[in-house]
Order: C-alpha cells, then sequence, then structure tokens
C-alpha cells in the first residue's frame, strides 16, 4: 500500500493533500493536525468529493501519528507565518520547536520515509529535519523552487502574452533574498528570455518573483498563498511515488555539484522513489554561477544561526 502523509491540515497542507488524492496514484493520502476535528472533517469533505472527481485515494484526517505509519513521502506544512513584530529570529526558534516535535514523531512510525520540507525559514528548516531524522539526505527535500520558478513563469508569460505551456523558467538558491533566476536557461517558444526581454525587465520580473508570496499576502490581508505553493508539493510528491524522475528545482543536499559542498540549496533535481535520485548542473553563466554560490554562503550562514539555537 502507498502512503503519502500531510502534516499541518491549514489551507496549504488541505490543498496539498487533495491535489496528491487527485492525482490518484497512492491509496492513502493522510492528513495531521492538533486541532481536534479540523483534518477529520476536511477529509469527510474530500472523500464526498471522490465520485464526482473519479479518484479513489483514501483520505485520512486524524490527530495523532499513529495514523500516518509506513508512510512512503511525508510533506511538512506545520509551522507559524512570520507575524507583526516577530523577528525572523523568533521565528527560525518557533518553527523550529515545532518541525523537531513533527520530525521525531514522523519517524517513529515511518522507518524510511521520504520528507519533503514546506515550513519556512525552509533552508534551516530542511537542515533541521536532516539532523532530527537521521535519513540520507536524498531522502530530505525543500521545496521553494518549483513555486518560485512557477511564479517567475507566470509573470513572463504575462509580460509577453504568451502561453504558460510555451514558457521555461527556472530559479536556483532559495526562497526569497537568497533566490537565483538564471536568465540564460529560460526560454519562451525555444528562445532565450535574453533575446527577448531587457535586463531591466527581467530583473522586474525577478523581484516581482522574489516578493511573489508577500505581494498575495499585501492582497489578501489576512491568510497567505496556497493554491500555487500546493500545486508545487504536489507535484514534487507525484515524481517521487510514480517514480518519474521529473527534473525540477528543489531544496537537495550538495556535494560538489556547481563546486558547492555541504548545503541544503535549489537545484535542479531528479526526484524518483529514493527522494533525490541525481542533481543536474545547468550550464550557467559565470554571473549565475556567482550568484548561485553567494546563496550557498548565505545558508551556511543561516544553519549556523540555527545551530546557535540548538546550543542555548
Amino acid at each position: 500500500m502507498t502512503k503519502v502523509t500531510v502534516v499541518g491540515s491549514g489551507k496549504y497542507g488541505s490543498m496539498t493533500a487533495l491535489r496528491v488524492a487527485e492525482y490518484d496514484i497512492v491509496d492513502e493520502v493522510v492528513m495531521t493536525d492538533i486541532v481536534e476535528g479540523l483534518p477529520q472533517g476536511l477529509a469527510l469533505d474530500m472523500n464526498q468529493s471522490r465520485y464526482v472527481e473519479k479518484f479513489s485515494s483514501k483520505i485520512i484526517g486524524t490527530n495523532v501519528y499513529e495514523d500516518t505509519a509506513d508512510s512512503d513521502v511525508v510533506v511538512i506544512t506545520a509551522g507559524l507565518p512570520r507575524k507583526p513584530g516577530m523577528s525572523r529570529m523568533d521565528l527560525l526558534e518557533v518553527n523550529a520547536n515545532i518541525v523537531t516535535e513533527v520530525t521525531s514523531s514522523i519517524m517513529k512510525y515511518s522507518k524510511n520515509p521520504v520528507i519533503i520540507v514546506v515550513t519556512n525559514p525552509l533552508d534551516q528548516m530542511t537542515t533541521l529535519v536532516s539532523d532530527v531524522s537521521g535519513l540520507p539526505k536524498n531522502r530530505v527535500i525543500g521545496q521553494a523552487g518549483v513555486l518560485d520558478s512557477s511564479r517567475f513563469s507566470y509573470f513572463i508569460s504575462e509580460k509577453l502574452n504568451v502561453d504558460m505551456k510555451d514558457v521555461e523558467a527556472w530559479t536556483l538558491g532559495s526562497h526569497g533574498e537568497t533566490m537565483v533566476p538564471v536568465p540564460s536557461q529560460c526560454k519562451v517558444n525555444g528562445k532565450p528570455l535574453t533575446e527577448l526581454l531587457s535586463y531591466d525587465e527581467i530583473d522586474e520580473l525577478v523581484r516581482r518573483t522574489s516578493e511573489g508570496g508577500a505581494e498575495i499576502v499585501a492582497l489578501l490581508k489576512t491568510g497567505s498563498a496556497y493554491f500555487a505553493p500546493s500545486s508545487a508539493a504536489a507535484t514534487m510528491v507525484k515524481s517521487i511515488i510514480s517514480d518519474s524522475n521529473e527534473i525540477l528545482p528543489a531544496c537537495s543536499w550538495v556535494t560538489g555539484e556547481y563546486d558547492i559542498n555541504d548545503v541544503y540549496l535549489g537545484v535542479p533535481t531528479k526526484l524518483g522513489k529514493g527522494g533525490v535520485t541525481e542533481i543536474i548542473e545547468l550550464n550557467l553563466n559565470p554571473e549565475e554561477l556567482a550568484n548561485l554560490k553567494s546563496a550557498a554562503e548565505s545558508v551556511k550562514q543561516k544553519v549556523l544561526e540555527l545551530n546557535n539555537l540548538k546550543t542555548q
């Protein structure tokens, strides 16, 4: 039996669970949450859509980790968003505690899952899950690049008034200020993006991409994005469960690729049944490669902040 667990039944987690179920590639999708009744109610509602949407995957809502036993893939969405007056370090400390507890609970009942981390700050949380779980590095992955690349693709398509299917876009590095766009690898109808837009125009699209989540939060007033983020997480799950080895930008453990070592970083990654099966080295130009290396150093500094928390 194949099973995917989504930890956290907020809008992001519940939408991810539904998207995975609608792919109809697993027997069970488990949603777990600390709020009693929330995952159970959502699961009941989703299961009642199975007849209309024509999928067989069963959705289970629960408040206990026993129901997550023997999961093939776990998506961790649990954690707090940054609130007004909360520093980045405050967020780091709160979510580090949550993610540590979640990871320990998951590993108690699943021996060898592939874990996809969504919780922010992403680089530190992915590193933390790797440390706490004790899993091989290839079985712990962070989700950011798929979402950022999808946002970048959307902004490109809107700017050039072309179909989204005609756009190929990549963002590497990680989320937020360490996002590394790679225009040299972006194409529209097979043409390099740099031939279609000026560098100033590309920079503006990059800025909108890096601030994509904040722009949505500002418009919503309350809450944050979850449609595009859940699509990003679910497509990673699909590649792993189906063992398709699709190449996706993911926060993966880098050991020498791009002349970078020992850090979780957003890079083009083949995702299959074992998690990361290969990291692909794109032919980046010197500026893009320098930016990727700079992002790696920034992530390493952030991980030191995490380690300092552990020793306090």
